[in-house]
């Protein structure tokens, strides 16, 4: 056994991140990492790798064993080629075969038992990482790595951000630690990239743990699954597609345990309350009660993280040929990206732009979508045309999550922007979180919340799953695949591209090749096969009496709780108009009285609030039962 985790924990300030954690890995375990973004496991893996030290339980690493990590955003030293960046991995192999050469200088004149120990015990230093040959890894790796012969004098602190990735990667992958440790590899990776690294993890000589948020790549991969959720850690044996099944069962198991053990203490209750005044069956009563109290009721299963439920709409059906590029030519520099492409897209079509890293996907993308103007030729957009634009990377703007609404939609209510923010994951307080202080994963949950109301018939979307955790890439797959408008988008995400099931345009050395579908992609020389489907869902349970009811239960008190909200909204605006009263800013008890209950309105309004979205939520996933 490699590493041993026994109950731990952590926590930073009042804050409870990890708890109870238990989980063991051998040499042979290749572990996915999966969880909620901020669910922590970026905590988990600095624990394994010694930055954290747990504040409680034992974690044991078997003597010996060397950790690799692969963090998402550690540096290059930018004033070394590639190829230097390679040889820093093998640094202590270099110091070890450099003082070797001494020794021997040495030995020829003085064959000491010292010399002799010292020079053994280094060349076991290097025999043990191959030392010997060196060059032959580092060209190995960086050759399936995508760095060609011709890049390997390139500087590093000129690399672009996928580069930079794989750079990073493949010195961790050239030092060939005991437990290969990383953190969403696969961004930026192109697809010839990512199955190379397939390939290599499959035959890994130690351990790997990874977290990733690509399906795809965990079904390749791994044998087990840490899910880490609720500051727990649960294990799935089986790779990704395995661990589904076997979480559909145990959250099953889990609701019937708590669907139990309610009706249990409910018939002890009742007995009680039936038994407990009279004098033949008090003694039973008392024993009873003592049950219930000592009785654990198992919680319900957690499964609010897989309901982010939204839809693209469009009110304008534009003309037929939406976009239309002709003879168009895309030069950086030197470099011809894109040389005499036509392309069309109707009203309603899809077309995915893939390739490898470099290659001016993002370049043709900004260019088809009118933010770069083509070196040659012409683009056009079709009368009715309505676009919507999702970049890469999203600009951080001031002002908070609920503003940036409600400043672009002025007419919405409170409740209205609250309850849209609510699909996209933004509940009670996360709703005033300043914009600087947002995560990738928040800032791209945020622009589709702006992306839906502004209701597009042409969307362009420019890696629109980076930066999302597993979960939420799946809501916006299920969205994008209901999208009944046009779609133009750049993504390396396979299982997003499959499910689409469009045409593919591939760039690739300066050419643009149409493929029908992933499939045909996938298939270009028989490079690799197709992945396999997922097998289709049971049909849900028919929808009954019992739903309608509760559906009006909920209509009804959903409507009370907004009359209430608003009611308090208004209360609040009077106690802070109040507030600013000069009567009342010189008499302090009247101020002070003022200010408690303008505190008080505020806290109860947000009991409401925290009411109304859960309700909001029931609604929801009646309807959708219904659906």
């Amino acid at each position: 056994m490699l590493i041993s985790l026994q109950n731990i924990g952590k926590q930073f300030g009042e804050r409870v991140v990890l708890k109870g954690i238990t989980a063991t890995i051998a040499k042979e375990d290749r572990v996915g990492i999966i969880g909620e973004n901020g669910a922590g496991k970026t905590t988990l893996l600095r624990i394994l790798c010694g930055e954290y030290e747990p504040d409680e339980g034992e974690f044991n690493l078997a003597g010996g064993a060397r950790i690799g990590y692969l963090e998402q955003n550690s540096v290059l030293d930018a004033s070394l080629s590639v190829y230097g960046e390679m040889q820093r991995a093998f640094a202590p192999v270099l110091e070890a075969m450099q003082r070797m050469q001494q020794l021997e200088e040495q030995m020829t004149k003085d064959a000491s038992p010292t010399l002799l120990e010292e020079h053994d015990r280094l060349a076991a230093v290097v025999q043990a990482a191959d030392g010997y040959h060196m060059d032959v890894q580092i060209r190995k790796i960086l050759n399936g790595m995508g760095f060609p012969a011709e890049t390997w004098e390139k500087p590093a602190g000129v690399l672009s951000g996928g580069e930079n990735t794989r750079l990073r990667l493949a010195k961790l992958l050239a030092q060939n630690p005991d437990v290969l440790i990383l953190d969403e590899p696969t961004n930026h990776l192109d697809f010839i990239t990512m199955e190379w690294l397939e390939s290599y993890l499959k035959t890994y000589s130690g351990a790997v743990l990874v977290v990733s948020h690509d399906r795809y790549f965990l079904d390749a991969v791994c044998n087990r699954i840490f899910e880490v959720e609720d500051c727990g850690l649960t294990t799935y044996k089986g790779n990704y597609s395995a661990y589904l099944p076997l979480k559909e069962a145990a959250q099953a198991l889990q609701q019937k345990q708590h669907d139990a053990d309610v009706e249990k203490a409910k018939k002890l209750e009742d007995y009680i309350a039936r038994n407990l005044v009279r004098a033949s069956t008090t003694k039973m009563a008392q024993s009873r009660r003592k049950q219930l109290e000592k009785m654990e009721i198992t919680e319900a299963p957690r499964t609010w993280h897989t309901q982010l439920k939204f839809r693209f709409e469009f009110d304008v059906t534009p003309y037929n040929e939406l976009l239309t590029a002709k003879n168009i030519s895309i030069r950086i520099g030197d470099r011809m990206l894109v040389e005499n492409l036509d392309l069309q897209v109707l009203r309603g079509e899809r077309l995915v732009i893939a390739g490898p890293n470099g290659a001016g996907k993002s370049t043709l993308l900004q260019v088809l979508d009118g933010k770069r103007r083509p070196s040659g030729g012409m683009v056009r957009l079709g009368a009715g045309a309505k676009p919507g634009i999702f970049e890469q990377q999203q600009l951080r703007r001031g002002g908070t999550v609920i503003s940036t609404i409600w400043d672009a939609w002025p007419r919405f209510t409170e409740l209205e922007v609250r309850s849209h923010l609510a699909r996209f994951g933004f509940r009670g307080e996360d709703v005033f979180k300043p914009c600087p202080a947002l995560s990738g994963g928040e800032l791209a949950r945020l622009r589709f919340a702006e992306l839906v109301l502004e209701r597009p018939n042409l969307m362009f979307l420019d890696e629109p799953t980076n930066h999302l955790d597993i979960y939420t890439r799946e809501s916006l797959t299920e969205a994008l695949a209901a999208y009944e408008g046009t779609l133009v988008m750049v993504t390396h995400d396979r299982y997003l591209m499959n499910t689409l099931g469009c045409p593919i345009l591939y760039l690739e050395d300066g050419k643009a090749t149409v493929y029908p579908s992933y499939d045909a992609l996938m298939n270009r020389g028989n490079a690799a096969a197709a992945p396999v489907q997922e097998k289709p869902k049971d049909s849900k349970p028919a929808y009954g009496k019992e739903q309608r009811r509760r559906r009006a239960e909920l209509r009804t008190r959903i409507r009370q709780l907004e009359t209430q909200i608003e009611e308090l909204g208004a209360d609040i605006v009077g106690y802070e108009n109040a507030i600013n009263d000069p009567e009342v800013l010189q008499d302090y008890q009247k101020l002070q009285q003022t200010c408690d209950d303008l505190e008080d309105a505020k806290f109860r309004q947000q009991e409401l609030f925290d009411e109304w979205e859960n309700l909001m939520e029931e609604q929801e996933a009646l309807e959708a039962e219904e659906s």
